[in-house]
């Protein structure tokens, strides 16, 4: 039987165990000697660094890696990158290549894909960025996400992001790849909003996919780093290629501060998706509930919407399904209006006003800071690994001196 989750986090890498420390080095060399014996001596012309190294591993069936030979300029292949590539693999069930971050990993998959059309919603403000650039070089055309299976042509990509980007609103993995395979089109999916442990959507069908590993994979505010794993063998060369001239590789810093959270995501994952769903759920109640209490009288007086996939009641048949142990740890709150929108995060104590999500601490962003598209009463939510009671006092709190600057009164 394969190793679980947690156990591949923290083993699949140790094949590549080349000394006796437990945790394992960081390697800075840019540039690695070649082979003593010049018989071993393969010239470039005769190389083919698209296959330098394997990139599948299972605690069962890792080939095992000389590592003091196999690598030879950081640009194509580095200690450290390698293992978190190898351990990364084992998590998303496909080879996988790691980049610079994650916009860097959205431009390599559509300079490799190239394709004439993008079938497209709203989402995060970077990716739409990328496809602009592409569309000044290449004339790439734009389509809606939800667009006819008609409109698709044979090499097109439905770009879908799921959950969504600043909502946390899921979308069925299984019927965009379906809609996509039916016009022999392609499906990417960014699942930064649901990393391992949450979602796969090899299993829904999907063709690649991507992280911002910066996010979750990363869980701790410290490092940059962008993800795209695929099962076709003749893609990932491509990209493995490609990657080397486009030049967006990860640091090796990154890389090793990107082993070390890897060993701890599951933990963390399934702990934020849960506090999440808690302050959801408490959220939605204090709003929809007839009672007078305080909370629902404050909670009410500042919120308009909760945007979550776990109220998303209707879609559960495949949601539930498709995220069996979790719905993730963001959602977003459509303020009353927007100062109150803008004013809410600074009343906060524990929650850090910072953009980005998936770090340990919880995160509260007035979005119009960062996304120039978004209804500027929305704050988007990324839930920590603290105790949510904590949170919730805190968000009551907030709440409160929200609602005193507003009503200029105390509440009895």
């Amino acid at each position: 039987m394969e190793p679980r989750q947690c156990t591949l986090a923290n083993h699949a890498d140790d094949n590549l165990n080349i000394t006796s420390d437990v945790a394992p080095p960081l390697h800075v060399s840019t540039t690695f000697r070649y082979a003593d014996d010049p018989k071993d001596l393969v010239p470039a012309v005769d190389a083919d660094y698209s296959h330098s190294l394997p990139m599948t591993c299972g605690l069962t069936h890792c080939p095992q890696i000389n590592t003091t030979e196999a690598h030879i300029y950081s640009r194509l292949t580095a200690p450290t990158s390698t293992r978190l590539e190898t351990i990364l693999a084992s998590l998303l069930k496909a080879p996988c290549l790691t980049y610079a971050s994650g916009l860097a990993a959205i431009h390599a998959a559509y300079v490799y894909l190239n394709p004439s059309r993008v079938s497209i919603g709203d989402g995060y403000h970077g990716s739409h960025g990328v496809l602009d650039i592409q569309r000044k070089l290449c004339g790439t055309g734009i389509l809606p996400l939800h667009c006819s299976a008609s409109d698709l042509q044979p090499g097109d990509v439905i770009h879908l992001e799921t959950p969504v980007n600043p909502t946390g609103e899921a979308y069925n993995i299984r019927e965009y790849a379906e809609k996509a395979h039916s016009r022999g089109a392609i499906l990417l999916v960014d699942s930064t909003f649901g990393p391992p442990g949450l979602q796969d959507p090899f299993e829904c069908g999907a063709d690649i996919v991507m992280h911002s590993g910066t996010k979750y994979l990363g869980g701790h505010s410290d490092m940059l780093c962008g993800i795209l794993a695929t099962n076709k063998e003749e893609w990932l060369a491509g990209l493995r290629k490609e990657r080397v001239y486009l030049g967006s590789v990860m640091g090796s810093m990154e890389g090793w501060l990107g082993v070390r959270s890897l060993r701890t995501l599951d933990l963390r994952v399934k702990r934020q998706s849960e506090n999440a769903s808690k302050l959801v759920q408490w959220l939605e109640k204090c709003k929809n509930t007839d009672s007078e209490d305080q909370e629902a009288v404050l909670v009410k007086s500042a919120v308009e919407r909760i945007h979550h996939a776990s109220l998303q009641h209707e879609d559960m048949a495949w949601l539930k399904q498709q995220m069996p142990n979790g719905f993730g740890p963001v959602f977003a709150i459509l303020a009353k209006d927007k100062s109150m929108a803008r004013r809410l995060p600074s009343l906060l104590t524990l929650f850090h006003h910072a953009t980005s999500l998936g770090g340990v601490e919880s995160l509260i962003e007035w979005r119009s800071m960062s996304d120039r598209t978004v209804d500027p009463r929305v704050l988007r939510v990324s839930v920590g690994v603290e105790d949510w009671e904590d949170l919730k006092a805190d968000l009551t709190r907030g709440f409160e001196a929200l609602f005193k600057e507003h009503h200029s009164l105390r509440i009895p």
